[in-house]
C-alpha cells in the first residue's frame, strides 16, 4: 500500500495526545511494514541543539535529531525518558510511537547560514537513532549531511543502523570538505541475548559488516561496545571474542562502559531483567540502588583492569567520547588542517561535488521555513 494511504486521525486514542494539544499539523502514519508502530510527522522549527560543554576546549557543542523515540527498542536506552515530554510513557511508547521531523534537513541548511559560525561541530544519534529502520522510508540523513558538509560543519554518526551503508559514497564526499567522524554501537555479541535485549537492531554480524564497509570506503569507524552489561556481557569469553570480531572487521577503536540506568530507563530494564533474568535481579538491585543511576566506582575499575588488556591483546586503541554529547569525538576543522574556506587557486569558491549538491533541500523549502510549526 501506499504510505500517503495509511494517514490516521490524531484523535484516535493510539494517537499522540502531547502533540496534539500543540497544534493540529500532525499527520499519524501506520502501515503493514512496520506493524505495531505509529509515525507521527511533524514540521520542525528548529533541528539544532545546544547542549552546554564539559570543558574550556569545547564549552558547548550541537546535535540534531531527525526522530524521537526509537524502533530499535533497546531496553537499556538512556533517551527513553525523554519521551515523556510528549506524554508517552518511556517504555512501550518510546518504541513504538515514533516523531519523525519531516523538514529537519531544510531547518538544519537555514539554521546553519545563521549560526555557521557558532557551530563548531554537530553530533548526530547521541540521542536516539538516525539510521533507524524508517530511515529507509523518510530519508532525512542525506539531506542533513549535505546541509552539513555544505557549510562546512565537521559532524559526527553514532549509529546501530546498518542502512549508514547507503549513505556512505555521500560521507565520502563530505569527507572531502569537513572531518567526518563515524562509529558503530556494538554491544553484545551474542546473538539470543542481542535480541532479547534489542530487538528492533540489526545483528552483530551486520553491523561489524558495516564497519567494514566503512573502512573499504576509506572512512576511520569506531566501534562503541556500549553498554556493557553486568553479569551478562562482562565475562572473560565474551569481550575477548566480541574485540577479537571488532579488530577483524576494522575498526580503527574501540570504546566501553558499563550500562546506566537512568529513571525512566531503569524501570523498563528491570521488568525486562524480571522476565528474561530473575537471578540477577537482586544483584542489580544492589548496584543501580535508590536513585543511582551509573555502575558502583568498584565494578567499573574491575572492569577496566579486564578489559583494558584485551584491547591491548587484539591491537586496539581506545576511542575517545565526546564528554558532552556522549558520541564519538569529533574536531573542528582547523584541527584536521582542512581549509576553513574552500577555494580555488584564483581565490574563487570551489564548487560542491555533484553528490552534495544533489542531496542539498531546495532553496525554496528552506526559504519557506519560518510559520508556526510544533517544535
Amino acid at each position: 500500500m501506499r504510505w500517503a494511504n495509511q494517514a490516521i486521525s490524531t484523535e484516535q486514542s493510539n494517537s499522540l495526545t502531547g502533540l496534539a494539544k500543540l497544534s493540529n499539523v500532525v499527520r499519524s502514519v501506520q502501515t503493514p511494514e512496520f506493524a505495531g508502530i505509529t509515525f507521527h510527522e511533524v514540521l520542525a522549527k528548529t533541528a539544532l541543539n545546544h547542549v552546554p560543554g564539559a570543558s574550556n576546549a569545547m564549552p558547548f557543542a550541537w546535535t540534531i535529531n531527525p526522530y524521537r523515540g526509537c524502533s530499535h527498542s533497546c531496553v537499556y536506552c538512556f533517551a527513553r525518558n525523554t519521551h515523556t515530554y510528549l506524554e508517552f510513557d518511556a517504555g512501550r511508547d518510546f518504541d513504538n510511537e515514533i516523531i519523525v521531523k519531516i523538514n529537519v534537513a531544510e531547518v538544519v541548511a537555514k539554521e546553519l547560514r545563521t549560526k555557521r559560525d557558532r557551530v563548531p561541530v554537530v553530533a548526530l544519534g547521541t540521542n536516539t537513532d538516525p539510521y533507524q529502520r524508517a530511515e529507509g522510508r523518510y530519508r532525512l540523513m542525506p539531506g542533513i549531511i549535505a546541509a552539513l558538509a555544505e557549510a562546512e560543519t565537521p559532524f559526527s554518526i553514532l549509529t546501530k543502523g546498518t542502512l549508514l551503508r547507503r549513505d556512505l559514497p555521500l560521507l565520502v564526499e563530505a569527507n572531502k570538505r569537513v572531518p567526518v567522524s563515524l562509529a558503530m554501537s556494538i554491544a553484545i555479541f551474542d546473538d539470543d541475548l542481542q535480541q532479547s535485549v534489542e530487538p528492533g537492531t540489526p545483528t552483530a554480524k551486520a553491523r561489524l559488516a558495516t564497519v567494514t564497509a566503512v573502512r573499504e570506503a576509506g572512512l576511520d569507524c569506531s566501534v562503541f561496545m556500549m553498554p556493557i552489561l553486568p553479569h551478562l556481557t562482562d565475562t572473560n569469553a565474551h569481550l575477548d571474542e566480541a574485540l577479537r570480531q571488532i579488530k577483524a572487521a576494522g575498526a580503527t577503536s574501540v570504546l566501553y562502559t558499563a550500562m546506566h540506568l537512568r529513571p525512566g530507563t531503569k524501570e523498563w530494564f528491570m521488568l525486562w531483567l524480571e522476565r528474561e533474568h530473575p537471578d540477577l535481579v537482586e544483584k542489580y538491585r544492589y548496584m543501580y540502588y535508590g536513585v543511582n543511576s551509573y555502575a558502583p566506582k568498584e565494578y567499573r575499575k574491575w572492569l577496566a583492569a579486564k578489559i583494558q588488556p584485551l584491547i591491548r591483546k587484539h591491537g586496539l586503541t581506545r576511542g575517545h567520547e565526546d564528554p558532552t554529547t556522549g558520541g564519538v569525538a569529533a574536531a573542528p576543522v582547523r584541527s584536521f588542517g582542512y581549509s576553513q574556506s574552500k577555494t580555488d587557486a584564483r581565490g574563487e569558491r570551489m564548487p560542491l561535488s555533484p553528490l552534495i549538491a544533489e542531496e542539498l533541500p531546495p532553496t525554496a523549502a528552506i526559504a519557506a521555513i519560518g510559520a508556526p510549526t510544533l517544535f
